[in-house]
């Protein structure tokens, strides 16, 4: 398990903290990813940062300097921008400071909110003239890439980071019944008594009508009913329409992560 750092928010046991971290690892692990010295540095050409980065598991044995070199060489053989996730579960614990004091942007403010009360969730039927659809891995990604208009090449690394993800996703997406438009979309992973909540998009049209409430209310029933107890999400920590949406659902602010990018031009590592 991720080791339990101090800075955590009062009110959450640390040790559900922890294993919420580390679902979230596993819920987004792309085949592109490999092992340095306690770092898991991740190089999928998908969108999500989350599986294009290095993520600070763990303190290892070689000097900072280094490391960022060698990560450095597996990013650039990926032709993917350096990028460290920094989370109050970093590696060393003053990881951040390190970074700031070589120049590297911090960028991307991310909370992870918690919801230990899914009891309390209506499982709401599809609004009049909807329908709820479930949908398979790569329709799921050509979906949420559709209405992100994200290129083709991200929504294939999607798409082939969820087929063979460790951890198995479901997806659902709201349909207008006239002419089949997908108004809303998302999806869930689940790892024992955990759910995380992912890849949550409203078209823009459909904005403000509450379908993302009646959307992520759906998909924590079924995962309910599926043995989760509790559940998270990642956020854009300005995104505060989103998370009072989340806050209405039960869920709140438990810790929050962040990017550093490397500097460029990428010179030799001081």
């Amino acid at each position: 398990m991720t080791a339990v750092p101090r800075s955590l928010v009062a009110g959450f046991d640390p040790l559900l903290l922890a294993r919420i971290e580390d679902a979230g690892l596993n819920a987004s692990a792309p085949p592109q990813q490999r092992w340095l010295d306690g770092w898991l540095v991740r190089f999928s050409p998908g969108k999500a940062k989350r599986a294009r980065c290095v993520n600070a598991v763990a303190t290892g044995a070689l000097p900072l300097a280094d490391k960022l070199a060698h990560a450095a060489a597996v990013f650039a053989e990926a032709q993917l921008p350096m990028v460290l996730r920094i989370t109050p579960f970093s590696r060393p614990a003053n990881l951040d400071a390190l970074l700031e004091a070589r120049h590297w942007p911090r960028i991307e403010d991310t909370r992870v909110m918690v919801c230990t009360a899914l009891d309390a969730v209506d499982n709401p039927p599809a609004p009049s003239g909807l329908a709820w659809q479930s949908l398979g891995h790569s329709a799921f990604a050509q979906a949420i890439g559709q209405l992100r208009g994200s290129p083709l090449a991200q929504s294939q690394a999607h798409a082939q980071r969820l087929e063979l993800s460790p951890v198995p996703f479901r997806a659902l997406a709201l349909r207008r019944e006239s002419d089949g438009a997908l108004l809303a979309c998302g999806q869930f992973a689940r790892e024992g008594d955990l759910v995380g909540l992912y890849d949550v998009f409203t078209a823009e049209p459909s904005r403000g009508q509450g379908l993302a409430a009646r959307l992520c209310s759906r998909l924590l029933v079924q995962a309910r009913d599926e043995g989760a107890r509790h559940a998270y999400l990642q956020v854009d920590a300005g995104n505060l329409a989103a998370r009072g949406v989340y806050r209405r659902l039960g869920f709140a602010d438990a810790y929050g992560y962040h990017y550093r990018l490397a500097p460029e031009p990428q010179g030799p590592v001081a």
